[in-house]
């Protein structure tokens, strides 16, 4: 059976804590709030809030702009977390890509090489700080706060697969020149070359289309020409859910045969649309 997790932003404060209790009812299995520094909540801020107003479900970054946060507030924000939602935070870390946050705190993106040597040098610091090295106060209520690595750079695979404890794969690639947008990695051939990378830490898949239809292949058709990928293909990576509900479940079945996935993360839009998901 398939796990999933929400990824959201607060609009505001009823609706957001609303959807706390919502997705913990549901089954999530964690809430994820992404860190775009000046185009979306701050994390951390956002998920101690929905810390309050529930008790199971986890609480993680997806995921801290390593590239323009520093390892000592990172691990206190993360540690606070932890203490105020009684030992569920998740440490979601990536190397960043958009240039405007490094504009922002007057530095200039560096090349990829020299923001994956800093998301390593980031992520293990932070790491450490968790674990008693540099950070006195306040010490997390888990033992190890769980490492969620984000992204699908070949080198940074490589070392989350022998330190992350979870690997978010989000089927993007390079980024375009606006900064924001990217490329898609979707085809099931690059899916393979990530999973390998992986080798073997659990991998979950970011699911960015989802519909329940009876025509699923008109609908994966109209995804594809937007990733530039064929019909075929669109209709066999885990990052497109299409189909009536036995349609998509057969499709996750078919997604655990041949990469080991069990664990989604999708957006809000997709569980508003499709509640029925948590069940399959």
């Amino acid at each position: 059976m398939a796990t999933f997790s929400l990824q959201a932003q607060p609009t505001d404060a009823a609706d957001w804590l609303d959807l706390a209790r919502r997705a913990e009812a549901a089954g999530f299995h964690t809430l994820y709030v992404a860190d775009h520094p000046g185009s979306c909540a701050a994390p951390f801020v956002a998920l101690a809030a929905a810390a309050a107003v529930t008790s199971t479900i986890r609480l993680g970054s997806y995921v801290v702009n390593a590239g323009v946060r520093e390892p000592i507030l990172i691990a206190a924000d993360v540690a606070t977390l932890d203490v105020v939602s009684d030992g569920r935070a998740v440490l979601g870390i990536g190397a960043g890509h958009t240039p405007a946050e490094w504009t922002a705190v007057g530095r200039v993106r560096p090349g990829v090489a020299a923001r994956v040597d800093h998301c390593i040098a980031v992520a293990e610091a932070t790491v450490r700080m968790l674990a008693g090295d540099g950070l006195a106060k306040p010490r997390p209520v888990q033992e190890k706060v769980p490492l969620l690595f984000g992204g699908g750079n070949t080198r940074l695979l490589r070392w989350a697969a022998g330190h992350a404890d979870l690997i978010g794969l989000s089927g993007l690639g390079r980024t375009l020149e606006d900064g924001h947008m990217h490329t898609a990695r979707f085809r099931p051939d690059q899916v393979d070359a990530q999973v390998e990378l992986a080798g073997g830490t659990p991998v979950e898949a970011l699911v960015h289309y989802v519909e329940v239809t009876d025509d699923a292949g008109a609908t994966y058709q109209k995804w594809a020409e937007s990733a530039e990928i064929s019909e075929a293909e669109m209709a066999a990576t885990p990052y497109a859910l299409a189909g009536t509900e036995s349609e998509i479940r057969a499709k996750l079945d078919q997604s655990e045969r041949r990469w080991g996935l069990t664990r989604y993360a999708i957006r809000r839009p997709a569980f508003e649309a499709c509640p029925a998901l948590l069940a399959m």
